[in-house]
């Protein structure tokens, strides 16, 4: 294992309301799966939906950045195989600045139902989210598990002939992007891009905001994007959409009418994107927290994000660093 024995040591010793405001439909949003980003996973195999209550009971809580959501249930079960003394496994995966602000921070609830606020790891796409707990005494240090790179996703066949990043500020076609309130993938990277290309005023009108126009009938910030987005395509409300390589895969891996369009570097970001995770010293399960970092670094975890368009993480990157 690539966490080395004296971190462990180190750490071991030391260890919302978010109801979407999106104009979809609820019917709509049942179809864009934004329910099963509260998960219960069971040693065995069972896997329940919106369990909140497992937050505070559960063998392991893990808090992630959302765009991971397409790799939780074989990564999940592989390390209960692993590990099946860690009988439950609450995992929620949504936009990190809302787990940390609304979750972390202060209490939340989800559907009206009170989410614990100590989980036992939580990750996310932004250092800074880490350093945040770490300032407020709760998170000490971290690694950086895997990273991902931007990319553009249109309908199969790619109608509207999109090229590249510089085709967003094209007047003919209808935007989908992550909000840039909540949403890391635009707020640290998506709008760094748009900005290096020079067309970020044209692309967002200078607006901030989620589930809204930013330029009406133009561009579309959604309310959490890594499900509306291919939504969104798929059901002829946008032409293209600015999403993480691993989304695009898991579009067509479901068999959905998606494809993706490359960005090159470095407009894809992908020297940039690390994604951090850390054991908070208030959560409940401190040593099944050390060992799920740990398993992070196993060749077989690697080999699960891999496999669903993540890039694999180096030695380096893998080895538990302070946060300071």
């Amino acid at each position: 294992m690539h966490i080395r024995k004296t971190a462990i040591s180190i750490m071991a010793g030391a260890v919302l309301a978010l109801g979407s405001t999106s104009l979809l439909a609820a019917g709509q949003q049942a179809d864009a799966g934004l329910g099963h980003d509260y998960r219960s996973f069971h040693t065995g195999g069972t896997i329940e939906y919106g369990k909140i209550g497992d937050s505070y009971t559960a063998n392991l809580v893990v808090y992630l950045a959302g765009n991971q959501f397409m790799v939780m249930e074989e990564l999940i079960q592989d390390f209960q195989k692993k590990n099946p003394d860690i009988k439950t496994i609450y995992v929620e995966t949504i936009p990190p600045g809302q787990i940390l602000k609304g979750q972390i921070l202060k209490q939340g609830e989800i559907n009206g139902q009170k989410t614990a606020q100590n989980p036992d790891i939580f990750a996310s796409v932004n250092l800074g989210h880490l350093k945040s707990l770490a300032k407020n005494g709760v998170m000490n240090d971290y690694m950086i598990y895997t990273h991902n790179k931007l990319e553009l996703m249109v309908a199969k066949g790619n109608p509207k002939g999109v090229q590249g990043p510089e085709d967003l500020a094209r007047d003919d076609l209808v935007k989908s992007l992550p909000n840039p309130l909540t949403e890391g993938i635009f707020k640290f990277y998506g709008a760094q891009m748009l900005k290096d290309l020079g067309i970020y005023d044209q692309v967002t009108g200078g607006k901030m905001c989620k589930s809204c126009w930013a330029v009406p009938d133009k561009t579309w910030f959604t309310a959490r994007h890594h499900r509306e987005t291919p939504y969104r395509i798929e059901h002829g409300e946008a032409d293209v959409g600015i999403v993480w390589t691993s989304e695009v895969l898991h579009a067509q891996a479901e068999g959905r009418p998606i494809e993706g369009v490359a960005i090159p570097a470095p407009y894809n970001m992908e020297d940039k994107v690390g994604y951090s995770a850390g054991v908070l010293s208030t959560g409940r399960n401190p040593y099944n927290a050390m060992r799920y970092l740990a398993y992070l670094g196993t060749p077989d975890a690697q080999a699960i994000y891999a496999k669903y368009g993540f890039s694999k993480a180096s030695d380096a990157d893998l080895r538990l660093k302070p946060l300071n």
